[in-house]
Protein backbone atom coordinates (compact mmCIF):
# COMPACT_ATOMS: atom_id res chain seq x y z
CA UNK A 1 0.00 0.00 0.00
CA UNK A 2 1.58 3.34 -1.15
CA UNK A 3 1.56 6.33 1.38
CA UNK A 4 0.43 9.62 -0.06
CA UNK A 5 3.27 12.31 -0.04
CA UNK A 6 3.58 15.22 2.33
CA UNK A 7 2.47 17.59 -0.67
CA UNK A 8 -0.88 15.73 -1.72
CA UNK A 9 -1.84 15.75 2.22
CA UNK A 10 -1.35 19.19 2.47
CA UNK A 11 -2.75 20.17 -0.75
CA UNK A 12 -6.08 17.76 -0.36
CA UNK A 13 -6.35 19.72 3.21
CA UNK A 14 -6.15 23.23 2.06
CA UNK A 15 -6.29 23.61 -1.64
CA UNK A 16 -5.36 27.47 -1.49
CA UNK A 17 -2.02 26.72 -0.95
CA UNK A 18 -1.64 25.26 -4.61
CA UNK A 19 -2.10 28.50 -5.68
CA UNK A 20 0.24 30.17 -2.96
CA UNK A 21 3.04 27.41 -2.07
CA UNK A 22 4.41 28.23 1.35
CA UNK A 23 8.40 28.37 1.76
CA UNK A 24 10.35 25.22 2.12
CA UNK A 25 11.87 25.68 5.56
CA UNK A 26 7.99 25.88 6.78
CA UNK A 27 7.51 21.99 5.18
CA UNK A 28 8.52 20.62 9.28
CA UNK A 29 5.52 21.77 10.88
CA UNK A 30 3.07 21.05 7.78
CA UNK A 31 4.17 17.14 8.24
CA UNK A 32 2.26 17.49 11.48
CA UNK A 33 -1.01 18.23 9.33
CA UNK A 34 -3.65 15.35 10.01
CA UNK A 35 -5.53 13.20 6.92
CA UNK A 36 -8.94 15.19 6.59
CA UNK A 37 -11.68 12.79 7.15
CA UNK A 38 -14.29 11.38 4.70
CA UNK A 39 -16.19 13.83 3.30
CA UNK A 40 -18.91 11.20 2.28
CA UNK A 41 -22.45 12.68 4.25
CA UNK A 42 -24.19 10.17 5.91
CA UNK A 43 -27.41 10.32 7.37
CA UNK A 44 -29.52 7.40 9.42
CA UNK A 45 -32.27 5.16 8.23
CA UNK A 46 -34.27 6.01 11.04
CA UNK A 47 -36.16 8.25 12.27
CA UNK A 48 -35.79 7.42 16.28
CA UNK A 49 -33.98 9.95 18.79
CA UNK A 50 -30.47 8.96 19.33
CA UNK A 51 -30.25 6.37 22.10
CA UNK A 52 -28.25 8.69 24.23
CA UNK A 53 -31.05 10.98 24.88
CA UNK A 54 -33.86 8.15 26.58
CA UNK A 55 -37.25 8.90 26.36
CA UNK A 56 -39.22 10.13 29.32
CA UNK A 57 -42.55 8.29 28.96
CA UNK A 58 -44.17 11.35 30.39
CA UNK A 59 -48.04 11.10 29.10
CA UNK A 60 -48.02 14.71 29.82
CA UNK A 61 -45.31 15.99 27.79
CA UNK A 62 -46.52 19.06 26.17
CA UNK A 63 -49.04 19.88 28.19
CA UNK A 64 -48.93 23.86 29.38
CA UNK A 65 -51.14 26.27 30.26
CA UNK A 66 -49.10 29.37 28.68
CA UNK A 67 -48.96 28.12 25.11
CA UNK A 68 -52.34 27.20 25.64
CA UNK A 69 -52.11 23.35 24.74
CA UNK A 70 -54.15 21.46 26.63
CA UNK A 71 -54.60 18.00 28.04
CA UNK A 72 -54.65 14.66 24.78
CA UNK A 73 -57.50 13.50 26.40
CA UNK A 74 -60.99 15.26 27.38
CA UNK A 75 -62.05 15.70 30.95
CA UNK A 76 -65.45 16.21 32.76
CA UNK A 77 -65.10 19.78 33.31
CA UNK A 78 -63.91 20.38 29.21
CA UNK A 79 -67.51 21.40 28.66
CA UNK A 80 -68.40 23.93 31.21
CA UNK A 81 -67.99 27.26 30.04
CA UNK A 82 -65.54 29.31 31.58
CA UNK A 83 -66.56 32.67 33.34
CA UNK A 84 -65.99 35.20 31.54
CA UNK A 85 -64.70 38.78 33.54
CA UNK A 86 -66.46 41.89 33.80
CA UNK A 87 -64.67 44.86 32.45
CA UNK A 88 -67.41 47.70 33.29
CA UNK A 89 -67.22 48.31 36.47
CA UNK A 90 -71.15 49.57 36.72
CA UNK A 91 -72.29 45.93 35.57
CA UNK A 92 -70.28 43.86 38.73
CA UNK A 93 -72.21 42.99 41.40
CA UNK A 94 -71.68 44.13 45.35
CA UNK A 95 -70.83 41.94 47.47
CA UNK A 96 -72.10 41.91 50.80
CA UNK A 97 -69.64 42.08 53.47
CA UNK A 98 -70.21 41.60 57.10
CA UNK A 99 -70.21 45.00 59.04
CA UNK A 100 -69.13 43.07 61.96
CA UNK A 101 -66.36 40.93 60.50
CA UNK A 102 -63.24 40.18 62.38
CA UNK A 103 -61.41 41.22 59.33
CA UNK A 104 -62.22 45.07 60.19
CA UNK A 105 -59.97 45.13 63.14
CA UNK A 106 -56.99 45.41 60.71
CA UNK A 107 -58.40 48.58 59.53
CA UNK A 108 -59.00 51.92 61.18
CA UNK A 109 -62.19 53.42 62.76
CA UNK A 110 -63.13 54.82 59.36
CA UNK A 111 -62.03 51.32 57.39
CA UNK A 112 -59.62 53.05 54.91
CA UNK A 113 -56.40 51.46 53.75
CA UNK A 114 -54.06 54.03 55.04
CA UNK A 115 -54.52 56.63 57.87
CA UNK A 116 -53.23 60.00 57.88
CA UNK A 117 -50.22 61.07 59.83
CA UNK A 118 -52.59 63.45 61.96
CA UNK A 119 -54.45 60.68 62.86
CA UNK A 120 -51.75 58.16 64.17
CA UNK A 121 -50.12 61.05 66.00
CA UNK A 122 -53.41 61.70 67.90
CA UNK A 123 -52.96 59.23 71.27
CA UNK A 124 -52.17 59.61 74.97
CA UNK A 125 -49.82 58.01 76.65
CA UNK A 126 -49.07 54.64 78.21
CA UNK A 127 -50.52 52.74 80.64
CA UNK A 128 -48.45 52.68 83.71
CA UNK A 129 -47.99 49.82 86.24
CA UNK A 130 -49.29 51.63 89.52
CA UNK A 131 -52.88 52.23 87.04
CA UNK A 132 -52.90 48.19 86.01
CA UNK A 133 -52.29 47.23 89.45
CA UNK A 134 -55.82 47.96 90.17
CA UNK A 135 -57.21 46.55 87.25
CA UNK A 136 -59.09 43.49 87.14
CA UNK A 137 -58.14 40.12 85.32
CA UNK A 138 -60.27 40.85 82.41
CA UNK A 139 -59.59 43.82 82.04
CA UNK A 140 -56.20 43.29 81.98
CA UNK A 141 -56.84 40.76 79.48
CA UNK A 142 -59.37 42.98 77.21
CA UNK A 143 -56.49 45.62 77.38
CA UNK A 144 -53.92 42.95 75.86
CA UNK A 145 -56.17 42.51 73.17
CA UNK A 146 -57.02 45.93 72.40
CA UNK A 147 -53.01 46.35 72.19
CA UNK A 148 -52.77 43.45 70.32
CA UNK A 149 -55.02 44.18 67.29
CA UNK A 150 -53.79 48.27 67.01
CA UNK A 151 -50.38 47.16 66.43
CA UNK A 152 -51.81 44.79 63.71
CA UNK A 153 -53.46 47.73 62.42
CA UNK A 154 -50.53 49.20 61.89
CA UNK A 155 -48.56 46.41 60.43
CA UNK A 156 -51.23 46.09 57.60
CA UNK A 157 -50.61 50.13 57.17
CA UNK A 158 -47.30 49.78 57.22
CA UNK A 159 -47.20 47.21 54.79
CA UNK A 160 -49.80 49.10 52.44
CA UNK A 161 -47.57 52.42 52.56
CA UNK A 162 -44.52 50.65 51.69
CA UNK A 163 -45.95 49.18 48.58
CA UNK A 164 -47.21 52.29 47.70
CA UNK A 165 -44.75 54.62 48.45
CA UNK A 166 -46.76 56.78 50.00
CA UNK A 167 -43.56 58.32 51.69
CA UNK A 168 -45.22 59.63 55.02
CA UNK A 169 -46.58 58.75 57.78
CA UNK A 170 -43.48 56.18 59.23
CA UNK A 171 -42.41 58.36 61.99
CA UNK A 172 -45.81 58.99 63.31
CA UNK A 173 -47.10 55.22 63.08
CA UNK A 174 -43.44 54.09 64.94
CA UNK A 175 -44.43 56.61 67.53
CA UNK A 176 -48.31 55.04 68.17
CA UNK A 177 -46.62 51.49 68.27
CA UNK A 178 -43.85 52.52 70.79
CA UNK A 179 -46.85 53.81 73.29
CA UNK A 180 -49.04 50.26 72.69
CA UNK A 181 -45.53 48.65 73.39
CA UNK A 182 -45.08 50.29 76.25
CA UNK A 183 -48.55 49.57 77.59
CA UNK A 184 -48.20 45.37 76.95
CA UNK A 185 -44.81 45.66 78.75
CA UNK A 186 -47.07 47.43 82.09
CA UNK A 187 -49.77 44.36 81.69
CA UNK A 188 -46.33 42.00 81.79
CA UNK A 189 -45.30 43.81 84.34
CA UNK A 190 -48.36 44.08 86.68
CA UNK A 191 -49.27 40.35 85.91
CA UNK A 192 -45.63 38.97 87.02
CA UNK A 193 -46.03 40.84 90.49
CA UNK A 194 -49.09 38.84 91.15
CA UNK A 195 -47.56 35.81 89.94
CA UNK A 196 -45.29 36.06 92.86
CA UNK A 197 -47.63 37.40 95.61
CA UNK A 198 -48.99 34.38 94.44
CA UNK A 199 -46.26 31.88 94.99
CA UNK A 200 -45.70 34.38 98.35
CA UNK A 201 -49.30 32.90 99.69
CA UNK A 202 -48.76 29.61 98.62
CA UNK A 203 -45.86 29.24 101.09
CA UNK A 204 -47.22 30.78 103.73
CA UNK A 205 -50.61 28.74 103.28
CA UNK A 206 -48.55 25.59 102.99
CA UNK A 207 -46.96 26.44 106.76
CA UNK A 208 -50.91 27.10 107.82
CA UNK A 209 -52.55 24.64 110.00
CA UNK A 210 -56.13 25.47 108.68
CA UNK A 211 -55.23 25.06 105.73
CA UNK A 212 -55.09 22.06 103.34
CA UNK A 213 -53.65 22.67 100.37
CA UNK A 214 -54.32 18.91 99.13
CA UNK A 215 -58.04 19.51 99.65
CA UNK A 216 -60.37 19.40 96.74
CA UNK A 217 -61.62 22.77 95.17
CA UNK A 218 -63.61 25.35 97.08
CA UNK A 219 -62.29 23.47 100.79
CA UNK A 220 -58.69 24.13 101.41
CA UNK A 221 -59.28 26.38 104.60
CA UNK A 222 -60.66 24.00 107.57
CA UNK A 223 -61.02 25.86 110.57
CA UNK A 224 -61.09 24.13 114.07
CA UNK A 225 -63.69 23.94 116.31
CA UNK A 226 -63.67 27.33 119.12
CA UNK A 227 -64.51 24.55 121.85
CA UNK A 228 -61.37 22.03 121.21
CA UNK A 229 -59.11 25.97 122.06
CA UNK A 230 -61.54 26.51 125.18
CA UNK A 231 -61.02 23.02 126.33
CA UNK A 232 -57.03 23.38 125.72
CA UNK A 233 -56.77 26.73 127.61
CA UNK A 234 -58.42 25.21 130.52
CA UNK A 235 -56.75 22.31 131.17
CA UNK A 236 -53.25 24.74 131.14
CA UNK A 237 -51.34 23.75 134.06
CA UNK A 238 -51.50 27.51 134.73
CA UNK A 239 -48.17 28.34 133.51
CA UNK A 240 -49.77 30.36 130.49
CA UNK A 241 -49.98 33.92 130.78
CA UNK A 242 -53.87 34.27 129.46
CA UNK A 243 -56.90 33.77 132.00
CA UNK A 244 -60.17 32.09 131.58
CA UNK A 245 -61.93 35.31 130.26
CA UNK A 246 -59.56 35.81 127.79
CA UNK A 247 -59.84 32.45 126.58
CA UNK A 248 -63.60 32.82 126.60
CA UNK A 249 -63.08 36.41 124.53
CA UNK A 250 -61.00 34.44 122.20
CA UNK A 251 -63.30 32.00 121.71
CA UNK A 252 -66.32 34.10 120.92
CA UNK A 253 -64.51 36.25 118.34
CA UNK A 254 -63.61 33.36 116.76
CA UNK A 255 -67.12 31.90 116.62
CA UNK A 256 -68.25 35.29 115.22
CA UNK A 257 -65.66 35.19 112.59
CA UNK A 258 -67.26 33.93 109.19
CA UNK A 259 -65.31 30.93 107.15
CA UNK A 260 -63.72 32.01 104.38
CA UNK A 261 -62.97 29.36 101.76
CA UNK A 262 -59.84 30.35 99.96
CA UNK A 263 -58.88 28.47 96.88
CA UNK A 264 -55.10 28.43 95.72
Amino acid sequence: MTTPSLSRLVLSSRPHLALNPPPSFLAPCLATIKPPPTLAQTARFSTSPSPSFPRDYNRNRGVSALRRTGPRQPLSVSKEPLPQPVLDPKKRDKVQVDADHGLWGFFNKDRKALSTPEEDNAHGRAWTVEELRHKSWEDLHALWWVCARERNRLSTEGFERQRLQAGYGDYEAQQRDQTVRRTQRAIKHALTERFYAWQSARGIAATDPEIDLTAAEGGAYVSRDFEDDTTAFEHDDGKGSRGKGEVEGKAILRKETPAVTVGL
